[in-house]
């Protein structure tokens, strides 16, 4: 499947169930693991149902650490228990893109979704996610990844 066009959509703010931290470069596979492991504990002890694939929302820039939350949406809000608290994702106007393959092609595909945005005028939050859409295993080719990236823009 090839990188569909970048386009603007209008959604609805979703309740999530994440866990929150700033994370040096370097530990962020460790901090996925640990955390969705966390996140689908807690969710299933409290009843709590995953209404959708596991995201990390970004906040900032991407320097030496990143400041991040990786969750699901759930169709309730979550106790806190343990580092999992409740959160969500914004609504309003949000671009999308979607990348095909390997999470190392993230960075050019937020790359060429920044600058479509510039090319539009439009103004980007400082917050986005990116949404796992195909689950990875550790026999998958990573060729067959699907990762929809969002972006809040301005009205």
């Amino acid at each position: 499947m090839a990188d569909l066009e970048p386009e603007v959509l209008s959604a609805e703010p979703v309740t999530t169930a994440v866990v929150r931290a700033v994370v040096p470069v370097s530990g962020l596979t460790g901090f996925f693991d640990a955390s969705f492991r966390e996140l689908v504990t807690t969710t299933t002890d409290q009843g709590v149902a995953l209404l959708g694939p596991a995201f990390a929302l970004y906040r900032g820039p991407f320097a030496e650490t990143v400041d991040l939350e990786v969750g699901f949406p759930v169709d309730r809000q979550v106790r806190a228990t343990g580092n999992v608290v409740a959160g969500g994702l914004p609504g309003g106007r949000l671009a999308r893109v979607t990348h095909s393959g390997s999470f190392d092609g993230l960075g050019d595909a937020w790359a060429r979704l920044a600058a479509w945005l510039d090319e539009q005028g439009l103004s980007p939050s400082s917050e986005r996610w990116e949404v796992y859409v195909t689950q990875p295993s550790p026999d998958m080719d990573p060729r067959d990844l699907r990762t929809d990236l969002f972006w809040p823009v301005d009205s």
